[in-house]
């Protein structure tokens, strides 16, 4: 995997501070050409897996629905223009219970629409457990959308932004994990490689993707996180001479890689660990010349800047 590298882009050099760390890399911010009238800021969370049920490993479930709220509460404060969830959303019980599964999406759900503004959700393996695609979609809300689909795009102050599903087996049928779907093997499958090639090729403004599996490589712990056909992803991307970063979840780690001048960036999971002091949100600023990301309580930050 390719970390960094000069590309047809724009170059420039990246400020990312993090702790004391200073890196120098290409095209994390955003080209000049691509001025839009005023930044765009967006609250961004991944990984909540609420559940209620006793924690297992790192994962406290229950803790899920405080931490949401005060994700909420704080991200209400920052008059920001929309908020979008990265995926695993909600979890099930030991026994996986679709009815029990149902009424933690609707628990965690009911948190999330308390945010005032616009809001948007992107799938993980975990929201189609016990629950199918279609249950899972019926009982969220994503605004602008009078039935909430799992692929999509809209536009917000001259960006574009791009949500996709890679809960697919390779052959396109939707992931059950209650029918033996094998997480590690997510896909975008051909029709909606179709529906982001024709997406992006009607699009003249500044993109952000959203997708909740990383789609550059990315193994933890010997498990494979990333999407099976990156690399047909990436170049689609890539031959769109728009798109500035890609935004993840899924990993419950932080990550950044870039790949032909492409932002991949991975944020951590809500669910992990005790108590409200261990939540993990952020906040996404775009602009002109810049990516920043304020990350709150466990969540780190990012402020990218052209020298």
């Amino acid at each position: 995997m390719k970390r960094s590298s000069f590309t047809r882009r724009q170059s420039i050099k990246l400020f990312a501070l993090t702790g004391t760390t200073v890196l120098t890399m290409p095209n994390l911010v955003l080209s000049c050409k691509n001025m839009t009238e005023k930044p765009v800021r967006f609250g961004l969370m991944t990984d909540s897996h609420y559940a209620d049920r006793d924690p297992a490993g790192t994962r406290f479930y229950r803790d899920s629905i405080p931490k949401m709220q005060e994700a909420i509460q704080e991200l209400n404060s920052q008059n920001l223009d929309f908020l979008i969830h990265l995926g695993d959303f909600k979890d099930q019980g030991p026994e996986a219970k679709p009815k029990d599964t149902l009424s933690y999406l609707e628990a965690i759900e009911g948190v999330f629409q308390e945010f005032d503004g616009a809001k948007y959700h992107a799938l993980g393996n975990h929201d189609v457990d016990s629950i199918r695609k279609d249950e899972f979609l019926k009982n969220i809300k994503n605004t602008g959308l009078q039935t909430a689909k799992n692929y999509y795009s809209f536009d917000v102050n001259g960006f574009h932004f791009i949500v996709l599903d890679a809960n697919y087996d390779a052959d396109g049928k939707d992931h059950f994990f209650a029918e033996g779907s094998d997480w590690e093997d997510a896909n975008i499958p051909p029709a909606e490689l179709q529906w982001l090639s024709d997406d992006l090729a009607q699009n003249q403004k500044p993109t952000v993707v959203f997708c909740h599996h990383p789609l550059y490589e990315f193994y933890k712990e010997g498990s494979k996180f990333h999407v099976t056909n990156y690399a047909e992803v990436q170049k689609l991307l890539q031959d769109s001479s728009w798109v500035v970063a890609c935004l993840h979840g899924h990993v419950h780690k932080e990550d950044v890689a870039i790949i032909e001048g492409i932002n991949y960036i991975i944020r951590l999971g809500m669910v992990d660990y005790e108590g409200v002091e261990n939540n993990a949100f952020s906040v996404v600023e775009l602009t002109p010349n810049k990516i920043q990301i304020e990350g709150y309580n466990r969540s780190s930050s990012l402020n990218l800047s052209v020298s």
